[in-house]
């Protein structure tokens, strides 16, 4: 007698099984919570700046950049990913005052020599990684971010400390990166590629300043 209630017991499960397409598979599946979505903040672009420093052996040059657009992934107040595109055609110098010089300073940085504005005129920067600094003091670092940046269509991955904030729906980033200018193919002047420089050498790494505000578009 049990082994026949046992059966139609059975009988019945795979029944209601068949009856409501689901398995018990699937009804576990159900139970599990999905993982909660990030959010996207938006990058405030008249809010946000990027500056540059380049050094060579007798001084050095400073100006900006302008972000054309940006995206930060959030997930329970912590920056996951994000993309930004820089717009190449805005550089501008701010250490030379002199208008014809200053132009023509402006105008070889976006010849071939260096970034090649004309045929490369964005350069971007993709988040793949942010990792926390453990007991970073306030107003320090607080991330540890990778990355990878393109320039004149060449790729390389780059990692830099960020000091991050997240609140009330808004997110701002600050971060000095060190980049090689070598790596994206602009060796203009570089000693490590032409002889006999001198005092004309420009040193191979430059330092790009972001300090970025977001705000979140979706909850």
């Amino acid at each position: 007698m049990k082994k026949t209630a046992i059966l139609v017991s059975f009988a019945a499960a795979l029944m209601l099984s068949a009856f409501t397409g689901t398995t018990h598979t699937e009804l576990s599946a159900t139970e599990v919570t999905a993982p909660a979505k990030s959010r996207t903040y938006t990058v405030e672009t008249n809010a946000s700046e990027v500056k540059w420093n380049a050094k060579k052996v007798t001084g050095e040059h400073y100006g900006a950049i302008s972000l054309k657009s940006g995206q930060l992934q959030v997930d329970k107040n912590r920056v996951t990913g994000g993309t930004f595109e820089i717009d190449m055609s805005s550089l501008t110098v701010e250490d030379i005052k002199d208008a014809g010089m200053n132009g023509k300073l402006v105008g070889h940085l976006k010849s071939d020599d260096f970034f090649g504005v004309d045929k490369h005129p964005s350069a971007t920067f993709v988040i793949t990684e942010t990792t926390p600094i453990a007991k970073a003091a306030v107003g320090q670092p607080n991330y540890n971010v990778k990355g990878n940046l393109t320039i004149k269509g060449i790729t390389n991955p780059v990692s830099f400390p960020a000091t991050i904030t997240v609140k009330d729906g808004v997110a701002t980033a600050k971060a000095d990166v060190t980049v090689d200018r070598t790596k994206f193919d602009i060796r203009y002047r570089s000693s490590n590629f032409f002889e006999n420089l001198g005092d004309k050498a420009i040193y191979d790494e430059f330092t790009v300043s972001f300090n970025v505000k977001a705000k979140q578009t979706n909850s």
